[in-house]
């Protein structure tokens, strides 16, 4: 019941290699699938959920339920897939989603700078010149969501369990590494990291239900007893505790709430 979470840049060939390693391990891929569930169930064009998990925040700010809203919703479809297991994810995010899940292994797959610039020539039919700056966007916009949204650096390696550079190697080569480290019992799922899948699962939803009037809550789950901080200006801390309270506790699971408030920054 491993969880194996592919991040890639463009041209990485992180798209086959997933396909591969969920084909060899048996195991349902998911990428794209994620978005189409988010946008069908909540009714939001799928292009906002798009541009809301790979524009910089700067893009994402300009629409009008804000990115924690988008973000919220698709961090939920996520977790409703993987938390049942056998799953390979590729795309950007599923290591945040994820974080702290000892059952799920993260991998990142890297290129070569000036193989990717290539690749993009030959598709695309640009010069050299604007497929480095395309790639380099491209990168630079990846890594600015993760440090906004998390405070983390899409590239920081401390992130993943697995780095692999495919420029150094057949993608048979990488697929087998994938495929072995899924297999160790390191990354079997254990009762206690189903728990603690299913504690993320349930603050997921948690944080769901409150995201349209506490969009930056921060939101705790821990066998059914969830806590709920979230920002309030002074004289509105009684309506907001209130309002998050009715939302959360009729959410699925949750057997004691708790909410707590704080300051608000200037509006």
């Amino acid at each position: 019941m491993a969880i194996v979470t592919i991040s890639r840049g463009s041209y990485t060939k992180g798209r086959e290699i997933a396909e591969r390693v969920a084909a060899t391990l048996g195991y349902e891929c998911l990428s794209r699938d994620v978005l189409l569930e988010a946008s069908a169930h909540f009714n939001i064009p799928e292009i906002h959920l798009v541009r809301a998990l790979h524009d910089a925040p700067s893009v994402l700010d300009r629409f009008r339920h804000g990115r924690e809203r988008y973000v919220a919703f698709i961090e939920n479809a996520f977790l409703e897939h993987v938390r049942r297991g056998d799953v390979v994810y590729h795309g950007l995010a599923g290591h945040f989603f994820l974080r702290g899940i000892k059952h799920a292994l993260k991998v990142r797959v890297i290129a070569d700078l000036e193989e990717r610039i290539r690749l993009e020539m030959e598709r695309q039919r640009v010069d050299e010149h604007t497929a480095r700056e395309t790639i380099k966007k491209d990168d630079f916009e990846r890594r600015r969501w993760g440090l906004a949204l998390y405070g983390m650096d899409t590239v920081d390696p401390i992130l993943y369990d697995l780095v692999i550079n495919v420029g150094n190697m057949a993608l048979e080569c990488a697929v087998e590494m994938i495929c072995h480290a899924a297999r160790t019992p390191c990354f079997a799922a254990t009762p206690e990291s189903q728990r603690a899948l299913d504690d993320l699962m349930l603050a997921s939803r948690v944080r769901l239900a409150v995201v349209d009037c506490a969009p930056e809550a921060r939101v705790e789950a821990a066998g059914g007893v969830v806590s709920v901080a979230v920002a309030a200006q002074p004289g509105e801390q009684e309506a907001v505790v209130a309002k998050v309270e009715t939302l959360a506790r009729a959410v699925d699971g949750v057997a004691e709430l708790s909410v707590s408030t704080h300051p608000a920054g200037p509006s």
